[in-house]
């Protein structure tokens, strides 16, 4: 049984960087971990790929002969993916018997939310090939000090998990600067737990910019809260523990916990509600990013 990440976000939340941490945090509690990268844009990798989708197709090669920008290119790249999934599947295969899967998506926010090119790419990974995969939807922390940036996110979230139809965590990355941005509104917990979002509009109202769209505002507050499905998790991926206590809510989402385990319906619930009581702090951590 296959398991592994699906690793997404905007430009410039930390996606090739999670990747690299996150691998190096695996492997060193006991995990063979193989990176893809599925990021035509991404030439400049910190971690070493076990497939990258330059070997099949580079995306300044489509620019050039398309007349195509950096967008488009993109789209057209995960098109070619998605008509040669072959290609990929017969590069997984080898990898698949013994390792852990992270997938290294493209930034382009279009591909996860109005195209359905990726979304059939990862379609294909978890009914043919069944492998079991969890999304992993990163925003940078930043967003958090402005209340509009901040109800984008969440807008952009809740797309993200409703089209993509996976095992959906949100993380708010690069928790270790947050503080560099300013102080937040409110406590951190409003942040991640997204509770009332009305107390945001009191900060909205003080922008002129965001004043004239008060009725917008509230009605896409409104639309968030009746879906009732985004939280955010927390991450700072040069600290083990969080780290570590991402890896557990993830290890939940994909079904590694459930692993080799038999046992009736009562067992797995067990193991589902409660806490995942894994050593993962227990070996020397230090990240070379």
């Amino acid at each position: 049984m296959v398991f592994g990440q699906v690793v997404v976000g905007p430009p410039g939340s930390g996606k090739t960087t999670y990747c690299n941490g996150m691998s190096q945090f695996l492997t060193l509690i006991g995990r063979k971990v193989a990176v893809i990268n599925l990021d035509p844009a991404n030439d400049a990798l910190p971690y070493e790929c076990a497939v990258n989708i330059e070997d099949l197709i580079k995306l300044e090669d489509v620019m050039a002969e398309h007349g195509l920008g950096p967008n488009g290119g993109l789209v057209y790249c995960m098109d070619y993916l998605e008509k040669n999934i072959d290609w990929l599947q017969s590069k997984l295969e080898p990898l698949a018997k013994d390792h852990y899967f992270l997938f290294d998506f493209p930034g382009q926010v279009e591909l996860f939310t109005l195209h359905s090119n990726a979304k059939n790419i990862i379609l294909e990974m978890t009914r043919k090939m069944d492998y079991r995969l969890a999304a992993v939807h990163l925003v940078d922390s930043h967003l958090c000090s402005d209340p509009g940036k901040y109800i984008s996110a969440l807008l952009l979230s809740l797309t993200t998990m409703l089209h993509l139809e996976l095992p959906h965590i949100n993380v708010l990355s690069k928790m270790d600067l947050i503080e560099s941005y300013g102080k937040l509104a409110f406590n951190l917990e409003f942040y991640t737990d997204v509770q009332d979002l009305s107390y945001l509009q009191q900060y909205l109202d003080q922008d002129p910019r965001s004043a004239k769209y008060r009725k917008l505002t509230k009605a896409l507050c409104e639309v968030i809260e009746d879906f009732s499905l985004v939280s955010f998790a927390t991450l700072d991926i040069q600290d083990k523990e969080s780290v570590g206590n991402l890896v557990k809510l993830i290890d939940k989402a994909n079904g590694y916990v459930f692993a080799g385990i038999e046992g009736d319906i009562v067992e797995f619930s067990k193991i589902a509600a409660g806490t995942v009581d894994w050593d993962y702090y227990r070996y020397p951590f230090e990240f070379c990013l």
